[in-house]
């Protein structure tokens, strides 16, 4: 399965870029031991910035056709890192061919695109140790 993650705006700077990289770089490593064929980055532009249905359909050509699609979403459901590796697994495990995360923009996402995501998740820090 890949891993794709989708995102409106560029990577600002050296430092990021190679940090991204680096990250990304692991993950594929890691991953391919684990049965995941690639992570792939995909940054995307809209024009003009802050226009949410033409970012939405920039993120959805960036998505596989037969991708399971995860909205990056404040309201989203709050998953523990242990419960993303195992729905990762199982969908690995059920063939799925890729699994594609979507970041939009700074203002959000239009609602279509909220529609057609199969979850939508909140990335927090519960799962640290209190």
């Amino acid at each position: 399965m890949r891993i794709v993650i989708a995102a409106v705006g560029r990577l600002r700077g050296d430092a990021e870029a190679a940090l991204a990289a680096d990250y990304i770089q692991r993950a594929a490593a890691h991953g391919r031991a684990l049965g995941f064929k690639a992570v792939e980055l995909i940054e995307v532009e809209a024009r003009p910035p802050g226009d949410m249905r033409r970012e939405a359909g920039v993120l959805l050509g960036a998505t596989p056709e037969t991708s399971r699609k995860i909205l990056l979403d404040e309201r989203g459901a709050e998953w523990a890192s242990r419960q993303m590796a195992e729905k990762l697994a199982r969908w690995r495990d059920d063939g799925l061919a890729a699994t594609t995360f979507w970041i939009g923009g700074a203002d959000g996402v239009a609602q279509t695109l909220k529609d057609q995501a199969d979850e939508k998740l909140a990335f927090w820090q519960a799962d640290v140790a209190a």
